[in-house]
């Protein structure tokens, strides 16, 4: 298990540097709220209670992006979560923002600009060598300790999330220690009964070494989304590639064939695959075909009914149950099926349960089902991988070294 502080340990009433990642939707230049706030809330509102003064970091977008906007909004929405006014300055440590810090009284919240607006944060470097930049040197004599509740963005190298816990006091918030301990289990927890991974969206280049660096605590995978129909390319069947305009196959197909034969051949007797795919058909209905059938040329939007009993099957019968991505276009109630049934089974289910992804954490929202009937439903998306696969996260490991 892991050995950072959290902040359990922090002495009453201190002057806090707070890092979350309250990274969201942005609809034409106006932030779209999410779960990420109101997680992040809780941990804010905790230390409020402690009568700590809280100064936020937070990102939004890359540079040059329609996403990268500041974080004026972002604060509105924080203060809707926690019920009290949250101050925003439009500067991350230049004066502007030093004279909001210093103005800070013991139950008061201050958002600061976009770190990603400062030229400091962006660019991967070591640790030590982001310590050493005027952002962190700077924002660190200005606090009594840095807290880093940011799990989903652990795996970035970045200064506002590796730079400080070189220079000072560093903790964990509630959801670092949350996420991490659940994402973590695959690799600290022992199951004596059958374990299942549930795999898809559309990022496989993500997915595709997770099968093979988790092949001794999974027992099988379901596969579906774009994932599955590249293995089902790799199997013989007529799905897999890009039509009609699409763009999620054929880069992946040739940049990872050669691995994801090699996986269907090592691992193919647990790997379960679609035997059907849902399809929209010319009146705009929701249509399905067995994977025989298929000669694709339309795109394929969901499984199928038959390979969602199989996996709600599979799921009923397993002890713990881990899931990256949808099966499915859940978006649209037409080919949400698979998604969602799957999901509910798993809720059903008396098993360890965590979910992964923010388009799969916004199904569960979408479709009413009760985040409380999993054992965790995760806000991350690369961390998750990587804590799925026992790859190191950055953002983890300064914490532990400055325990």
């Amino acid at each position: 298990m892991t050995t950072f502080q959290t902040v359990d340990d922090l002495e009453c009433g201190q002057r806090l540097l707070v890092r979350i990642d309250i990274n969201a939707p942005v609809e034409d230049g106006v932030v779209q709220d999410n779960r990420r706030f109101a997680r992040h809330a809780e941990t804010i509102a905790e230390l409020l209670a402690e009568d700590h003064a809280v100064a936020i970091l937070a990102h939004q977008g890359r540079p040059g992006r329609e996403t990268f906007v500041p974080l004026e909004g972002h604060a509105e929405i924080l203060a809707d979560h926690l019920g009290r006014e949250v101050g925003y300055v439009p500067d991350t440590f230049g004066e502007e923002a030093l004279e909001a810090i210093d103005d800070l009284d013991s139950g008061d919240v201050l958002v600061l600009e976009n770190a990603r607006m400062c030229e400091e944060e962006l660019p991967e470097e070591d640790p030590e060598v982001k310590a050493e930049t005027a952002f962190v040197r700077t924002l660190a004599s200005e606090f009594d300790a840095y807290v880093n509740d940011a799990y989903s963005a652990a795996h970035r190298s970045h200064a506002s999330l590796v730079g400080f816990p070189q220079v000072m006091d560093a903790y964990a918030g509630r959801v670092m220690e949350a996420e991490y301990t659940a994402n973590s289990a695959i690799q600290e927890r022992e199951f004596d009964s059958p374990v299942t991974m549930v795999l898809g969206g559309t990022k496989a280049e993500d997915l595709i070494p997770v099968i093979e660096q988790v092949d001794d605590t999974v027992d099988r995978f379901c596969l579906g989304g774009i994932v599955g129909e590249l293995f089902l390319r790799a199997d013989g069947h007529d799905v897999g590639y890009d039509v009609d305009g699409t763009d999620f196959f054929d880069h992946q197909w040739d940049d990872h064939r050669e691995t994801i034969e090699r996986v269907l051949s090592e691992y193919g007797d647990r790997l379960h695959l679609a035997s059907d795919l849902a399809y929209e058909d010319a009146e705009g209905e929701r249509a399905e075909k067995t994977v025989e059938e298929i000669e694709k040329a339309t795109s394929y939007l969901d499984v199928g009914g038959e390979t969602t009993g199989e996996y709600v099957d599979l799921v009923g019968d397993s002890e713990a149950v881990f899931v990256k991505g949808a099966l499915g276009v859940f978006e649209d109630e037409r080919f949400a099926d698979g998604t969602v049934d799957v999901l509910s089974a798993i809720a059903e289910t008396d098993c360890f349960s965590v979910v992964g992804g923010g388009d799969t954490a916004r199904s569960i929202e979408m479709y009413d089902l009760d985040e409380d009937d999993f054992s965790h439903v995760s806000v991350a998306g690369g961390a998750y991988v990587r804590a799925l696969t026992g790859e190191g996260l950055v953002g983890v490991d300064v914490l532990e070294q400055a325990d």
